[in-house]
């Protein structure tokens, strides 16, 4: 390990690019038929389960794992074990790495987050434009004349954008509305509108109301919007002009292939097409497809936590309504557990994106009499996961509350905390 860690320093330079690397990527794609097919092509096949652009951010995140992994090494094997030396000196060197290439990261995962909205949404051009940066995403529900009708919100550090899912074929989201940050006012109107968890966007040329499915939910907008209505103002006072480049658009529709998001329950297990012939597309498993469907919201921090918070390993599942466990190689990685049936096999049979899960010891109503068993539940669906060992038990539960404290309340734009004065909260608001 410490061999390979100083071998690394000579990388260094190349991963500092690695944003160059992907904006090439993407520009080359727009400009290139024949690469924006084999691109297409590639991203439908099982093993593509994220986006494709997701996997070329691996290198400079397993970085950061490894650096966590040598932190819990050097624990583990205190001061007088014979590789504590060798272990202090590797987390030391990859440190320095990961020191070095922290602002290039938070670049990458803004870019990438960025183009996959860009894929995703119809009617906006220029996403990614230079200086934009992303802050939240989420369902919320919007007052209409025909009354209260669920949106997609995307807030970005210059723009709020309101979106609905279409009925077409391709699942994408199409833009209806562009309130530019600069001007907004944001207050809380319940009693105004008898309507729960309600709060009013005042903005240049539109005044909306929406609602929000929780107190915690609402909290965390008006909370993110405030803070970047603040920032945009700040910016522009500095720049002395109003940025807000990303015009309405009218795309022609992309096709891809969408699977329900439940995707498997038992079900599905029981009958005789198992998940693994829905599983078409990773699209799917997208925050955005996720925060519709469980109507919640996820900000850029909490993908960013969500990169520390990456496991792998054997666990035995069970459902709620079944006798037997079954043994499977999982992978929690961007909010979602993906099923392999060894850690060999090449593409995931299932997935099960966490966003709004609540994470708990069974029950004794739940009947399990095993060790190191921990649950997972929203609203009817339940899993339960049973760990080989305690360490993994712990391992498990500390990973998969990240993702799911994601939707209980988590402060954005706000200096981060020490990784060890990161609590997490003890109640998961997944109902």
């Amino acid at each position: 390990m410490l061999k390979n860690m100083s071998a690394l320093k000579g990388f260094t330079g190349y991963l500092q690019k690695h944003d160059e690397v992907l904006a090439e990527l993407e520009k080359a794609s727009k400009r290139l038929k024949k690469l924006e097919t084999v691109y297409k092509e590639f991203e439908l096949q099982k093993v593509c389960y994220l986006p494709l652009n997701t996997f070329l951010l691996k290198p400079i995140q397993r970085l950061m794992h490894y650096k966590l992994i040598l932190e819990r090494l050097c624990k583990h094997y205190g001061p007088a074990h014979r590789h504590h030396a060798d272990c202090k000196e590797a987390l030391k060197e990859v440190a320095e790495i990961t020191a070095q290439l922290q602002s290039s990261l938070i670049r990458l995962e803004n870019f990438q987050k960025l183009t996959e909205l860009q894929r995703d949404l119809i009617g906006i051009d220029n996403l990614t434009a230079p200086g934009r940066e992303f802050i939240r995403e989420g369902c919320l529900y919007k007052l209409t004349k025909k009354g209260l009708q669920q949106r997609m919100f995307f807030l970005f550090s210059d723009m709020l954008l309101y979106t609905s899912k279409g009925v077409t074929a391709t699942n994408q989201f199409k833009v209806h509305g562009q309130l530019p940050l600069h001007g907004m006012i944001v207050e809380e109107s319940e009693k105004e509108w008898a309507v729960p968890h309600c709060f009013t966007i005042y903005s240049a040329h539109r005044t909306i109301v929406v609602a929000a499915s929780s107190k915690v939910e609402m909290s965390k907008w008006i909370e993110d919007l405030n803070v970047a209505i603040d920032l945009a103002k700040k910016s522009q006072e500095k720049s002395g002009s109003v940025f807000l480049d990303g015009g309405l658009a009218d795309h022609s529709n992309r096709s891809s292939d969408e699977v329900s998001l439940e995707q498997e329950s038992e079900d599905d297990m029981n009958s005789s097409r198992t998940s693994l012939d829905k599983q078409t597309h990773h699209r799917a498993n997208t925050t955005m497809h996720v925060c519709w469907h469980r109507n919640t919201s996820v900000s850029m921090s909490d993908h960013s936590l969500a990169v520390e918070n990456q496991l792998s390993g054997y666990l035995l599942r069970k459902f709620k309504n079944s006798n037997g466990w079954q043994k499977l190689w999982v992978v929690f990685t961007n909010f979602c557990l993906f099923f392999y049936k060894t850690h060999q096999d090449d593409f995931p049979l299932a997935s099960l994106p966490l966003l709004g899960y609540t994470v708990s010891m069974p029950e004794e109503a739940d009947a399990i009499h095993k060790d190191y068993v921990f649950k997972l539940q929203f609203k009817s669906h339940v899993y339960f996961f049973r760990a080989e060992s305690e360490y993994t038990f712990e391992r498990w539960m500390e990973v998969i509350k990240s993702a799911a404290s994601a939707t209980a309340r988590v402060s954005l734009l706000v200096p981060a905390k020490g990784d060890g004065e990161r609590g997490l909260p003890v109640e998961m608001n997944g109902s």
